[in-house]
């Protein structure tokens, strides 16, 4: 930063006399702006917009639901931020079966369980972009299993930020579990 020494002025501080050379604020650099999609600002406008932010991990933002007032949980509904190149948002939702739902079928059977519970989405739009099998392991013994998640990710791209809350409140109401 260059500064002209009549912008610059002397400042004596109460600490042991010293005395500072400080530019005037119209000198000092100014910060870049923020890129497009910048995530801090992407979750407030979400919480301004009434969603419940479950948690954000990098570039994707996980909205919360709430089945009772004392309780948060993960609803499956994803905001994925773009890079700062491309302003297009992606939100994703996640649709399973449960193993434990249905112990007798096997994994393609429980796969086109959640195809056909999907029909409503991908008929506003979304497409599949990835299939998931999850082991849920028992929190006193990691070596046990309790369950068995077969999910199926649905995506669309939502170009600007309304848009996206508008396919958000969409995705939230969608059955996700087979």
């Amino acid at each position: 930063m260059t500064c002209t020494l009549a912008a610059k002025k002397l400042v004596t501080s109460g600490f042991r006399g010293r005395t500072f050379l400080v530019a005037s604020a119209d000198d000092r650099p100014t910060m870049p702006e923020s890129p497009p999609h910048n995530a801090s600002r992407i979750k407030k406008a979400l919480l301004d917009a009434g969603f419940e932010v479950f948690r954000a991990r990098g570039e994707e933002i996980v909205i919360a639901e709430r089945p009772r007032e004392n309780l948060i949980m993960d609803s499956g509904v994803r905001l994925r931020l773009g890079d700062p190149t491309n302003t297009a948002l992606e939100v994703r939702v996640v649709l399973r079966a449960q193993k434990a739902d249905f112990p007798t079928e096997d994994e393609q059977n429980l796969f086109d369980r959640v195809r056909r519970l999907a029909t409503s989405t991908l008929s506003d739009g979304f497409a599949e972009v990835a299939t998931a099998v999850t082991r849920v392991p028992d929190p006193g013994d990691s070596e046990q299993t309790l369950d068995t998640h077969y999910e199926i990710t649905y995506s669309k791209r939502a170009p600007q930020l309304d848009d996206a809350l508008v396919e958000l409140r969409l995705a939230l109401g969608v059955e996700k579990r087979a």
